[in-house]
């Protein structure tokens, strides 16, 4: 039996809505960080969001790599995980219990972003996610104009410094609120996603019935 046209553009519809939707879900899959503040001289909470193991296996820690630039880093402390604090450029997390593939949890650190640097300078935090069964190593520097590696190493990009950089600490929780805030308003362009989609579902899905309905009536 053939398909009429508009059976053709339902399933065209529907398949574009279900693109749409796996983008922003795939991008998710990386390991992120999310400052609080990128102004030089300011200080910033740098929360780096970890949702799923290497390849399926369990994660048993995380080793954060610090920019030379950085001297004093302050960990956040997470139940359930050692810390390291900063040593030899690095603060560990290790797992007392390994977080199982599929499960999300965040680390959060306490530091300044250098007073010296640049508007525009990228500070580049490589993160070695070890696991039960292998590991993955997110390093690769990302190059403006060229495709996103698979495994990008999480980065900020350096903005101009405030009049109160490097003076209050208090304005990098300020800042942690409008980053939740951020945050939960990308959770609902996600939701919005997902409703729309689902429009475009029943939408294709009533076009059809419409469809085969007519071709009753008529035989």
């Amino acid at each position: 039996m053939k398909l009429s046209t508009p059976v053709y553009a339902a399933t065209a519809l529907l398949g574009a809505g279900l693109l749409a939707l796996s983008a922003p879900l795939a991008a998710s899959a990386h390991v992120e960080v999310e400052p609080s503040s990128t102004a030089a001289g300011s200080y910033s909470l740098l929360t780096f969001s970890l949702g799923h193991g290497c390849d399926g296996s369990a994660t048993t820690g995380i080793t954060i790599d610090i920019p030379d630039t950085i001297t004093s880093v302050t960990p956040t402390v997470n139940p359930g995980w050692d810390i390291t604090p900063l040593t030899d450029g690095q603060v560990t997390y290790t797992a007392q219990s390994p977080l199982a593939d599929g499960l999300r949890t965040t680390f959060v650190l306490s530091l300044q972003i250098p007073a010296d640097a640049a508007v525009g300078d990228t500070l580049a935090f490589p993160v070695l996610q070890s696991c039960e069964i292998g590991e993955t190593d997110w390093a690769e520097a990302v190059v403006d104009g060229e495709a996103e590696p698979d495994h990008p190493a999480p980065s900020l990009t350096v903005t101009k410094a405030s009049g109160e950089a490097g003076h209050d600490h208090g304005a990098a929780a300020a800042a942690a609120d409008d980053s939740a805030a951020t945050g939960s308003a990308a959770g609902d362009d996600v939701l919005a996603r997902v409703l729309g989609i689902g429009g475009l579902v029943v939408g294709a899905v009533g076009l059809v019935v419409a469809v085969a309905a007519r071709r009753k009536n008529a035989a």
